[in-house]
Parts: structure tokens; sequence; C-alpha cells
């Protein structure tokens, strides 16, 4: 039992190590999987959104959109946990399985999946002495248990019961925001954040964890903040009422445009109908998540550029100038590139406007 090391490129030049199980261990992790999302789905709070049935890291982002828009708060605690799945104390999660499971069996093939060694590129074989291999089709499960008792229930029933004014928490994986109506409540938190996650052996990352004032009062430059690969801000609807409004993150943004440059660049050798096929699928995927109401300026602007990044890579697919804008467009139509377009649903929008209320 043990996993093939690999390492993914994240922002920043950093890699993200994922451990790739054998395909017995997948097919048996999926079924185990599969035995923990029905025990846990009874005990999971509705503020966490990851890896759970009809629920995903956009709707998370709309359904805080609402309650913020909805709700009366006025600070957000953006935080960030410090390598998360590469800290999740084995002994602590064996310990919170075992409060609702009992087949020691089962928590015995759990643990060997967390000590399965390691094959690198060298031939060594390390032996992970914590955190969940990423790239194992049971870690996201586990690694969402073990925010569950960390952070979800210690906030929903200690920190809210302990606040004066109204508190809400939204999660996704590691990555989550709390809102509070008032400022005491907010800087209490901010300062016990870090004592409970270093009690279960995780840190946060003090560069990227902050109080923010967010209240349609202001409308500042500052009064804005990421999350999910959204920028949240107030700003002013048709009507010229207060607004939280999304739109795609300039961090996420430069990225997208950095990738999509990066495959044309390579890529731009490919047959038209196989190239316009790939196209039109980055495309459908970036709109089918950043397509919220509210975004559709950033998403043409998107387009408009992708467009042009297109038109200059064909055109050094020889030494010869291969296309005018004119034969070009000609080419856009018969292809039928992919144009922006909202792709949020009603029900998305009705769901999140009753649960605010």
């Amino acid at each position: 039992m043990e996993l093939l090391y690999r390492c993914l490129p994240k922002a920043g030049w950093k890699k993200r190590p994922l451990g790739v199980p054998a395909t017995e261990d997948k097919i048996l992790q999926m079924a185990s999987a599969k035995i923990l999302e029905a025990i846990y789905e009874a005990d999971f709070r509705d503020c966490s959104h990851a890896f759970r049935p009809e629920r995903s890291a956009k709707g998370a982002a709309i359904e805080l959109s609402r309650r913020l828009q909805f709700g009366n708060f006025n600070y957000i605690v953006e935080a960030d946990i410090r390598s998360y799945f590469d800290s999740i104390d084995h002994e602590i999660l064996l310990d919170m399985l075992k409060i609702r499971i009992d087949d020691k069996n089962f928590l015995n093939l759990i643990r060997k999946w967390l000590k399965a060694g390691i094959f690198e590129k060298d031939g060594k074989i390390i032996k992970p002495e914590t955190g969940t291999p990423q790239g194992g089709v049971i870690s996201p499960v586990l690694s969402n248990i073990y925010l569950h008792y960390v952070l979800d229930e210690w906030f929903e029933d200690v920190v809210a019961q302990h606040c004066i004014g109204n508190v809400f928490i939204c999660r996704y994986a590691d990555d989550f925001v709390c809102a509070f109506q008032n400022l005491y409540d907010a800087e209490r938190f901010y300062k016990v954040l870090g004592k409970r996650l270093a009690k279960f052996g995780l840190k946060t990352a003090d560069e990227k964890t902050k109080i923010i004032e967010f209240s349609q009062k202001n409308t500042k430059d500052g009064n804005r903040f990421d999350f999910l690969g959204f920028e949240f801000r107030w700003g002013l609807s048709r009507k010229k009422k207060p607004l939280v409004k999304l739109r795609t993150s300039k961090k996420k943004y430069k990225a997208a445009l950095a990738t999509i440059a990066d495959w044309c660049r390579k890529n731009r050798h490919l047959r038209m109908t196989t190239l316009f096929r790939e196209i039109n699928s980055k495309l459908r995927g970036h709109y089918n998540y950043f397509g919220v109401i509210g975004n559709y300026e950033c998403m043409s602007d998107y387009f408009y550029k992708v467009v042009r990044l297109l038109f200059k890579w064909l055109n050094r697919r020889s030494q010869r100038k291969s296309y005018t804008w004119e034969g070009f467009n000609v080419l856009q139509k018969h292809f039928r590139i992919e144009r922006p377009r909202i792709t949020q649903k009603k029900k998305q929008v009705q769901f999140s406007l009753f649960n605010a209320r």
C-alpha cells in the first residue's frame, strides 16, 4: 500500500505534492469514502460546502454573497490555514472518527492509508507522520471531517454563543471566511483562532489572515475581499441600492489568462477543428464557474483578450502571417467560438435568498 509521488504547480512557483494510490486502493478508497459520506452527511453543518452532494465552490460563493447582502454584518475575518492537507494529525483524526465509527478493521484500514509510504522520483520512500495524501479518493472526506470538528462545530456552538452581534461562517475545504456584526466580536475571534487551530496541529498564514471592514456604509477600495476565486465588494444596483457584487478576482483572472496564453502558444499547430474544440471547452469551463450575476463585464473582457491571444498565436504558425482580422472573424463564426454568458441558475438565486432570510 504505497503511493506514487507527484507534484503539481501552484501560484507563486510553488509545488503541490500529490500521492497517487494504486488502482486497487482507489477502488477501495472510493467505497470507504461513500461509507463516510453516508455517516457524516447528517452531521456536517450548512456552513460546510466542500466534497458534499449537490454543493460546489460556486454555490458557496453565491450563498456567502446573499448572506452578506441580507444579513447584518460589518466585518470579515479572512483566514488561511498554512499547508492544511500536510498538517492533519493522524491520531487526532482517528480519534475523531472513533466518535461515530466503532469498526476497528475499518479504522485500521484508514490508518494504513494515512501511513502509506510515498515513492519519490529518486526511489526513496517517505513515511508521512502528518497529513492526508492529496490525490487519494478518501482524502477530501477525511479533511472535511477534521475541520468539521476543529472549526465548524466550535464556531457555531461556542464562538457564536459568546458573540454579542450576528455571526456567520462559510467554509469550502480549508478556505473559510467569518462575518461579524460587531468589531469587538471579530477581534476576539481573531485572537483565539490561532490558539484553537494550534491544538490540532494547524497554523494560520499570518500574511493572509486579517480583519476587513465590509459594510455597505463604506464603499472604499479596501472594502473588498477575495474568496474562492471571486472578489466580493459593495456596489450599487440598477435602482441605486447597496448590493454585494461578485466578480473574478484579479489573481484568478491573471492566472486564467496566463494559462490559456501558454496553451495557445504550445498548441497553435493543431488542426483548426481540434484547436477550436479545445478552446471552446476551456471557455465553457470558465463561464460555468465565473458566470454569476454581475460578472458579465469581467467575463467579456476575458473573452476579448482570449480572442486576441488566439489571433496572435495562429499568426505564428509559420513565418507568414496567416490571418487578417477579417479572415479571423470569419473563422470564429465558422467554428462558433463560445461567447460569455451568465450561468447562474434562478434556482440558486431563489435558494440563496430563502436561506438569507
